[in-house]
């Protein structure tokens, strides 16, 4: 089988290139898996990880928050707001950012979707850090 290219850039920087066999990309309604030849694909990222499997067969996981994905000529191009090697999560900090994020005002629709959005995403950088770090 051949490998497909993995790239993700964030509004700083390219985060990573690389190559990948097989790649679970955290969409906003689930996981989704994403091999070489796949069919052009356009989707919304939501917040989780991001697990790639190296041609070694080494897997290497990234937590994700936002943006986009596109799949096109054996290439997986991600734009988001947030990518860090999952290894760099702290629990501890994790549950810090979710407890502010529990405690932020909600008397408006946009506070409340602010509010919402936040926990979502501090929940999703809890799970993928207690995952891995339990692994």
């Amino acid at each position: 089988m051949s490998d497909m290219k993995c790239i993700i850039v964030t509004p700083e920087k390219t985060v990573l290139n690389t190559e990948t066999k097989y790649t679970v990309l955290p969409l906003i309604d689930g996981e989704y898996g994403i091999m070489p030849h796949h069919e052009p694909l356009v989707a919304r990222l939501g917040a989780g990880e991001l697990r790639l499997t190296a041609p070694g067969g080494q897997v290497i996981s990234y937590y994700i928050e936002g943006g986009f994905a596109e799949v096109l000529d054996e290439t997986i191009n991600l734009l988001t707001m947030h990518a860090l090697p999952s290894s760099e999560l702290d629990i501890v900090r994790a549950e810090e950012q979710l407890e502010k994020a529990l405690a932020r005002p909600s008397d408006t629709s946009e506070l409340a979707e602010i509010r919402r959005e936040k926990i979502y995403s501090r929940r999703a950088r809890l799970r993928v850090a207690q995952k891995v770090k339990g692994r």
